[in-house]
């Protein structure tokens, strides 16, 4: 070895990203841990941004104390509270004032006319709920009289098992991801050590996302919630492995045809380049799409999945590469490559006798597909995404859901949840008397004055989660509005669902166009072409269509479902499409590649048969990592588990299996039409 040269070889440069890796990103994935302590599950995180409800949730502080969030104690006993019960209640009612974390406790409880229950409203500081409600839990069952239920609800009970729920993140919910994948790497690479390597991967672009993420929120940049977290894990998990499959497949491609590993990998890395930073692109775009919304909740998911797409792009394209580099034949012990040759890489067996199969019968396979998922699209409209009651939000269910149905069995339909009405005070009696005129309303009545708004409750006659109570709130909003001077605003829990559902119908019509122009970008530029681009688009939003469509079949005739949040069909689109995508992205380069060497057809079927596996396991991955968010006990992420775990199948086994190939052998040259494939004289054969 020449003096000086030593650090031009390319073990060395290796070795050093993989120390840097090591030395600076092991570190990070502490910040997983962390996320939980800048976690904010409250009501706001999940309000539409700009709504009227949110806008009276904002001035409610001027009415009673600030900073304070309401929680319910419900004590019930079926045959009628008995005389110890009574005295329990009021103990009960002294120690709650007495716990840490509780403001006040504003009012002795009340019994149900049925006699039958109680409930206790009791404010607690809003910067400690979870803690506060497990004191406030423990203490009103203490001493309880044999045969009385006792429940905390209301939005604190929620709040506590939200934050109780999304606590799995750090641990279940990483467990089973991780594992899941494992198996299915082990069962890919047949190889001990690869798994391990991709693992570690996955690990660190986890904890450089979740450090990012940790100083986003501290600086007060991004909002995070649980429900984001999670994602968050799944994507960067989905997405890293992806991106780890395509490029481990290209490099074991690769060595029988170079001459040592590092040169293999060059030639690995310069192809996959395109393709993956391509996927990462769809998605990270689509994701960043949802700024736009007018849900906190989906604005909030945005940046902080984009990020976490980021961060596995990063380590995918350096970590990855150089491990590889050193490991060489030696990472896939104990079915190593052949050595150098001439032998070219003929692909999975089975799937070459696929691959020529669709190409000899690409007419009879693209309309039997279409002709499928077009019949599950028609379901679609099916799909009940209308809202759901707060006390079916829990798989399972949770203590505040029990005790929202014990009140709504006891009390005034909608006393469990009133509305609130937000005017000038110089007009609260013309507001409660247009109030009072609404049907509907059982009761208007003034309850505070600050600074010259004037506060009004309106007990409605309907529970506050149903259909005809939020009928009744367009109605008592129209009738208020028109009062001269009053400038009235009327929210409360009805008011949110209402405004949460128009804003997710307005999302859907913004949000949806923008994430097809932006993919159908990204891909253009990709391909060089104008019309598979937009095949493969128009394929993906058909497979999500008809995932809708399997959806709202498998919801309701199998799980009996009570109805899905309005946001879901929003978040599925944007995860079917910019993932999806990914696929048919990871096909037709190679068959772009193929077909400049041996002309459209035979593109198509060489690009098949190669890509085959690796994609297939590639869309396997994906899907169970989403599948995983299913052991969380929450009825919105079990539902878009299934629906992008399901539609991701459906995009990788039948979309770019067999839809998009059989349409590119049926369009020919034309598919890459306006580019130069799409000219005579650049193919051996159309």
């Amino acid at each position: 070895m020449r003096t000086g040269t030593w650090w031009r070889r390319p073990a060395v440069w290796a070795a050093v990203v993989v120390a840097v890796w090591l030395v600076a990103g092991a570190p990070l994935g502490s910040f997983q841990g962390r996320l939980s302590e800048v976690q904010v599950n409250d009501e706001a995180t999940f309000l539409p941004a700009t709504a009227e409800a949110t806008k009276v949730a904002e001035l409610q502080d001027r009415f009673g104390p600030p900073d304070v969030i309401p929680a319910v104690v419900v004590f019930e006993r079926p045959g009628g509270l008995t005389g110890p019960d009574r005295t329990h209640l009021e103990s009960a009612a002294r120690r709650a004032g007495e716990l840490p974390g509780v403001a006040e406790v504003p009012a002795p409880p009340v019994v149900s006319g049925d006699g039958a229950a109680a409930q206790l409203v009791v404010q607690l500081a809003e910067d400690d709920t979870a803690p506060a409600v497990d004191a406030l839990r423990r203490a009103m069952t203490t001493g309880a009289p044999s045969g009385l239920a006792v429940y905390v609800t209301g939005p604190a009970g929620f709040a506590a098992d939200l934050s109780e729920a999304f606590g799995n993140i750090d641990g279940l919910l990483l467990v089973v991801t991780a594992s899941a994948v494992a198996v299915i790497l082990v069962v890919v690479y047949r190889s001990p050590l690869l798994p391990l390597v991709v693992l570690l991967g996955a690990g660190l672009a986890l904890g450089a996302a979740s450090a990012a993420v940790y100083l986003l929120v501290s600086a007060d940049m991004v909002v995070l919630n649980g429900q984001s977290q999670g994602i968050m894990l799944i994507l960067v998990f989905g997405a890293a492995t992806d991106y780890a499959l395509l490029l481990v497949a290209r490099f074991r491609e690769e060595l029988p045809r170079q001459p040592d590993r590092f040169a293999a990998m060059r030639v690995a890395w310069r192809r996959s380049i395109d393709p993956i930073l391509a996927s990462g692109s769809t998605v990270i775009l689509g994701l960043l799409c949802l700024l736009l919304s007018d849900l906190n909740s989906n604005r909030s998911l945005g940046p902080v999945a984009a990020v976490g797409i980021g961060a596995a792009l990063l380590v995918m394209l350096t970590y990855l590469p150089a491990v590889l580099s050193l490991l060489g034949r030696a990472g896939f012990w104990p079915f190593r490559p052949p050595p150098p040759s001439a032998t070219p890489v003929e692909g999975d067996r089975w799937w070459r006798r696929l691959a020529g199969f669709v190409v000899r019968r690409a007419r009879p396979v693209w309309l039997l597909t279409l002709l499928v998922l077009a019949g599950l699209a028609a379901l679609a409209p099916q799909l009940d995404a209308g809202g759901v009651p707060e006390s079916d939000l829990f798989i399972g269910g949770a203590e505040a859901a029990s005790g929202q149905e014990v009140l709504a069995r006891h009390f005034p339909a909608g006393a469990t949840a009133p509305t609130q009405v937000v005017a000038a005070a110089d007009r609260v009696a013309e507001v409660v008397a247009a109030a009072q005129g609404v049907e509907g309303v059982a009761t208007a009545q003034p309850v505070g004055e600050s600074a010259g708004l004037a506060l009004i409750q309106v007990v409605l006659t309907d529970p506050a989660d149903s259909d005809a109570a939020i009928d009744t709130v367009r109605r008592l909003r129209s009738a208020v509005h028109a009062v001269p001077g009053a400038d009235a605003l009327v929210g409360g829990a009805t008011a949110v669902d209402l405004d949460t559902r128009d804003a997710a119908r307005r999302d859907l019509v913004v949000i949806i166009p923008l994430v097809l122009v932006v993919v159908l970008l990204v891909i253009i530029w990709l391909l060089r072409a104008l019309v598979a681009p937009v095949v493969i688009l128009a394929s993906v939003v058909l497979s999500f269509a008809a995932t809708l469509g399997l959806a709202a079949v498998v919801f309701q005739a199998v799980f009996d479902f009570p109805g899905a949040d309005p946001s879901l069909p929003l978040f599925g689109f944007v995860f079917l499409v910019a993932l999806g995508v990914d696929y048919s992205i990871f096909l037709m380069t190679r068959v772009r590649e193929e077909a400049g060497r041996r002309g459209t057809t035979a593109g198509v079927q060489e690009g098949l048969a190669v890509t085959g596996g690796v994609i297939t396991s590639a869309g396997v991955v994906l899907a169970a990592t989403f599948a995983a968010l299913a052991v969380l006990p929450l009825l919105f992420l079990v539902q878009i588990a299934f629906i992008v775990a399901v539609g991701v199948l459906i995009d990788t086994m039948v979309v770019r299996s067999l839809l998009v190939p059989a349409l590119c052998v049926e369009l020919g040259r034309r598919v890459w039409w306006p580019g130069r494939l799409s000219r005579p004289g650049h193919h051996t054969r159309a």
